[in-house]
């Protein structure tokens, strides 16, 4: 737990290392009509943290909550993510790990087996929902390489 606790902690720094240097254009840049930019995939990694950050606040104070997913597409495609600041969103998603780590360091073994429940695909533990936001940080940063990949050989 130790572990997934000093990664969770880390994502900001990761996210903002796999940016550095980048241009405008290359944060831009869709490497297919449906597919989303680097800007777009980092306005999502936020909007994603905040519904996550609520989650799991929940299934620490409640007993077993009703966990609620979202439509990431319907969001990206209807919130005017191109017109987001980014910047904002990354210093947001910075500031709701920075509040999850006081309660990650002070967590035990009995809160992270404590349950939250979804309608659409059933019981998590803690840990599990912890563990979903380390890898989902994982699976955006592979998918930025991809789209800096795509922008490389476009150009």
């Amino acid at each position: 737990m130790k572990e997934l606790i000093e990664e969770y902690g880390h994502g900001y720094t990761m996210l903002r290392q796999v940016i550095e240097g980048l241009s405008e254009e290359a944060l831009r840049f869709k490497p297919a009509p449906d597919k989303w930019s680097i800007h777009q995939i980092l306005i999502h990694v936020t909007d994603s943290e905040i519904l996550s950050t609520h989650r799991l606040k929940k299934v620490l104070a409640e007993e077993e909550p009703l966990l609620i997913s979202f439509d990431q597409n319907a969001w990206a495609n209807n919130l005017g993510y191109d017109l987001l600041d980014r910047e904002q969103a990354l210093l947001l998603f910075q500031m709701l790990r920075s509040s999850m780590q006081t309660i990650l360091v002070h967590l035990t073994s009995e809160q992270s087996e404590r349950v939250g429940v979804y309608a659409d695909a059933g019981r998590f533990t803690f840990t599990q929902l912890l563990e979903y936001r380390v890898n989902h940080v994982r699976d955006h940063l592979a998918q930025i390489e991809r789209v800096k990949e795509a922008y490389r050989l476009s150009v």
